[in-house]
């Protein structure tokens, strides 16, 4: 992230410049926060589903197009728009998020099938279910709250995906800090049989993140699909399973479970989105994005990679033994000693 703020800056010092407009924050910086909201959610999810199941949910995006949907056919059936509709709709596509959850969960903890194979079901069909709840119409959300949902609410400088993604965050720490959540994730993901003889049921909590991870897709969806202004089953957070798992990897976690950090899979998430407007702002052809992209991405996991990590360690140990007066003093000392041979 700082060698990407640092390219921005000799790209143009006005880079960290915000301006308000229409009431309303604006800048690269804002706009870093309101694209990456929907990616911050799904991170946070794939963190735990990681972490716990030793795997990946590709079927993220797949389920809030589904969830998204229901949320935009209840809100259409309405015969007024108000705030009670939009908060029944969007818990209804919470409990629809929950059931998808629950169907990866089951295949993952029960039956023992692969995260990834398991979600590829919904991977594969997801976005037909979508079209069957839409009616393939692409409906369209004309409606002045759903407007404030995507875009800023009157009176309120930040814009409202940056708002619920902070309120997000905000309930997964209080849910870690009240909870044992954090610890049985991680002991389960380390080693399931010696937290299943601590009295841990590690089906039980691989269940539970795939159910986790079906609330964070249904609250994405409602935000991307609020962003857009109507649900597009085809394009819709369309491959975002890509850039949660890239940036679960960012944040320095193991995609082979165990510990994991949320705060780094966000910072990961963050990075992923300035990475995206840092090369648009270099004016790369977007048909080139991907490709700089990937090889961004390549040099930055070598960094981070385990091996160079002891590799810099063992320099720096080196450097630093060299550098000390009691190494340099006990080499004297050493150098001093008469052998054998002179005595």
């Amino acid at each position: 992230m700082i060698l990407l703020i640092i390219i921005n800056l000799i790209k143009g010092a006005d880079y960290f410049s915000i301006s308000l407009v229409n009431g309303a924050l604006y800048g690269n910086i804002p706009n870093i926060l309101f694209g990456a909201s929907e990616l911050v959610i799904l991170s946070i999810g794939m963190t735990l589903v990681t972490a716990a199941s030793r795997g990946q949910d590709i079927s993220i995006g797949e389920s809030a197009t589904i969830t998204s949907a229901v949320f935009v056919m209840f809100v259409l059936q309405a015969s007024e728009v108000t705030l009670f509709t939009i908060v029944i709709a969007s818990l209804l596509s919470c409990v629809v998020g929950l059931a998808l959850g629950a169907f990866n969960g089951t295949l993952v903890s029960v039956f023992k099938v692969q995260p990834m194979v398991a979600s590829l079901i919904l991977f594969t069909g997801g976005r037909s279910i979508a079209f069957m709840i839409d009616g393939k119409l692409s409906p369209i959300l004309a409606n002045d709250i759903s407007n404030q949902i995507g875009t800023v609410i009157p009176g309120v400088p930040i814009q409202t995906p940056i708002i619920l993604t902070v309120v997000f965050i905000v309930l997964v720490a209080v849910l870690f800090k009240t909870t044992t959540l954090k610890l049985y994730v991680e002991a389960v993901g380390i080693n399931p049989n010696a937290a299943r003889l601590n009295g841990i049921n590690p089906k039980k909590i691989i269940f539970l993140t795939f159910l986790i991870m079906g609330v964070c897709s249904a609250v994405a969806g409602f935000i991307a699909v609020n962003k857009a202004g109507r649900h597009d089953s085809v394009n819709l957070l369309k491959l975002i399973m890509m850039d949660a798992i890239l940036a679960v990897a960012i944040g320095g976690n193991s995609l082979g479970g165990g510990k994991f950090s949320i705060t780094g899979s966000i910072i990961g998430a963050y990075t992923i989105e300035m990475l995206n407007r840092t090369l648009l702002r270099l004016e790369i052809e977007p048909a080139m994005i991907k490709v700089f992209k990937a090889i961004f991405i390549i040099i930055l996991m070598v960094v981070a990679s385990p091996v160079v990590r002891v590799f810099a360690k063992k320099t720096l140990d080196r450097v630093r033994n060299w550098r000390s007066p009691s190494s340099q003093s006990a080499k004297l000392t050493t150098t001093n000693i008469p052998t054998r041979k002179e005595q």
